[in-house]
C-alpha cells in the first residue's frame, strides 16, 4: 500500500533544512498534494512539536500516506484528507502553515490558482505557504532538463508544464503574500516562501 517516490527519497532533506528555521514552533501544517506520503512523515519525525495534516485527492495516495504514518507511528499527523486544491471549499478551516511540493507543474493552472487562494482563506496570521519545485524565470528555463522535463509535461497533458516564476509570484501578491524567500535547490529546482502580509 505505502507509495515510494525516489524524487522524495532526495529532496526531503533539502526541503526540511528550508522549512525547519522557518516554520512555527508549535501549530498546524497542512500539505497539498501530499502523494506518496515520504514528505510530510519525514517532516513529522523531524518537527515533532508540529501538528501535520496530509492532504491528496487520490484516494490511493491517501492510503498510502496513512499506511507511512501507521507504520511510523507517528503521533502527530492526521489521517489524510480528499482535497483538491482548484475547489473554492478545503475540508479544513485554519492552517499556520500550508506546504506543497510538486503540484504547480503537474497540474493544470487552476490548481495553482486554487492553492493559492486557498492557502490564503486557510492560513493565520502572518503564516507560511511553501512551495516546491522547477520553475521558468524571466520567460527561460533554467537548465537543459527543466526544458526536457517541461515538454513531456506538456505531452502527458497539455494543461500541465513548468510555470513562469514571475506569474506564481503575481498571483501570491494578488491573495495578499508577500514576495517570496526564493531558494535554490538541488536538481534545478526553487523553494518559494510567502508570507501572509
Amino acid at each position: 500500500m505505502r507509495r515510494q517516490a525516489p524524487a522524495a527519497a532526495r529532496n526531503r532533506q533539502p526541503i526540511l533544512d528550508v522549512l525547519r528555521p522557518r516554520l512555527p514552533a508549535h501549530g498546524l501544517v497542512l500539505e497539498i498534494a501530499s502523494g506518496s506520503g515520504e514528505h510530510i512523515v519525514h517532516f513529522a519525525e523531524a518537527l515533532p512539536g508540529l501538528v501535520f495534516q496530509p492532504s491528496d485527492p487520490n484516494a490511493e495516495a491517501r492510503a498510502s500516506i496513512d499506511d507511512w504514518v501507521g507504520t511510523l507511528g507517528l503521533g502527530n499527523v492526521r489521517a489524510a484528507l480528499a482535497l483538491d486544491a482548484a475547489t473554492d471549499t478545503w475540508p479544513i478551516d485554519a492552517a499556520d502553515a500550508v506546504v506543497c511540493c510538486n503540484m504547480v507543474h503537474i497540474a493544470p493552472w487552476e490548481a495553482a490558482i486554487g492553492l493559492i487562494a486557498g492557502a490564503a482563506r486557510v492560513l493565520t496570521g502572518d503564516g507560511l505557504l511553501y512551495l516546491y519545485g522547477p520553475y521558468r524565470r524571466d520567460g527561460a528555463h533554467t537548465a537543459p532538463g527543466n526544458e526536457a522535463f517541461d515538454l513531456d509535461l506538456r505531452r502527458r497533458n497539455p494543461a500541465w508544464g513548468v510555470r513562469d516564476l514571475e506569474a506564481v509570484v503575481a498571483l501570491a501578491g494578488a491573495q495578499g503574500f508577500s514576495p517570496p524567500e526564493i531558494f535554490d535547490m538541488p536538481t534545478n529546482n526553487l523553494s518559494l516562501i510567502f508570507k501572509r502580509l
